[in-house]
């Protein structure tokens, strides 16, 4: 009688598993790539403000610069009047801002940013909670007394 129960609790390690695997991890993978882009975002506007900030301490109307046109490909350019600058707020749109309402915008937008960079931090927590537990279930189902922590260190 205990034989035929040891492949029916194999089967289910194995389903487990592959879950952890196979869902868990990837989702896992998925968020924090989802945050690491974020924060990419809030990098390029905190970038953006002190941009800004060197433009408002120059008090110069004319700027030089290099545009990237793409695959680091750059131009030098010459700007007349650098008062009012292009901003993107998303989705492909750009609007013209004046220094301060860009400055107004970048405070909100990283503020926003932030708060959404804290919601996917506890969504990978979540999800590294629910690996432990699957392996905590996966220790049970396999009546082991303790799980290596290495182990458990692999899986998260």
């Amino acid at each position: 009688m205990a034989h035929a129960g040891k492949p029916s609790i194999d089967k289910k390690v194995l389903q487990y598993e592959t879950f952890i695997s196979d869902v868990l991890k990837r989702d896992l993978e998925r968020v924090l790539e989802q945050r690491d882009g974020v924060y990419e975002k809030i990098a390029q506007y905190l970038q953006l403000k002190n941009t800004i900030d060197s433009l408002k301490e120059s008090e110069t109307k004319g700027l030089k610069t290099e545009i990237d046109l793409g695959c680091n490909f750059y131009v030098q350019a010459h700007v007349e009047d650098s008062s009012k600058i292009f901003v993107a707020v998303g989705y492909g749109f750009f609007v013209e801002l004046t220094h301060s309402e860009a400055l107004k915008f970048i405070e909100k937008k990283t503020n926003q940013l932030t708060v959404h960079t804290e919601v996917l931090t506890k969504d990978a927590a979540k999800i590294k909670a629910n690996i432990r537990m699957v392996l905590e279930g996966l220790r049970e189902l396999q009546s082991l007394t303790d799980v290596p922590e290495k182990r458990m260190r692999d899986a998260l």
